[in-house]
């Protein structure tokens, strides 16, 4: 896991469930079968589709879409930033004091 890896936010908790019903193989799939074929947990899984959690690093969201047979930006989509920025890369402002 990098820090510098974006996140993605569901798009619709009754989407993922919908096509958990039925994956691009034309099979249904569990929470724990998706968890496991797709490198993440069940918690991870479970979470997403009781909104308990929204987002998943890049990795997850486009492991989970692998498995389901969707690509990533039906299920989900881009949160913060489309190019990291570094630390280095940024200049602090000095703040000034008001009287």
């Amino acid at each position: 896991m990098s820090p510098s890896e974006p996140s993605y936010q569901l798009v619709s908790r009754d989407l993922l469930r919908r096509l958990m019903e039925r994956t691009g193989t034309g099979q249904s799939i569990t929470i724990r079968g998706l968890a496991r074929r797709a490198g993440c947990s069940s918690t991870t899984v479970g979470n997403l589709l009781s909104g308990v959690q929204e987002c998943v690093l890049s990795s997850t969201a486009h492991a989970i879409c692998r498995v389901i047979g969707v690509d990533v930006l039906i299920l989900f989509t881009p949160t913060g930033r489309s190019v990291p920025v570094s630390s280095r890369d940024v200049t602090p402002t000095p703040v000034r004091a008001t009287a």
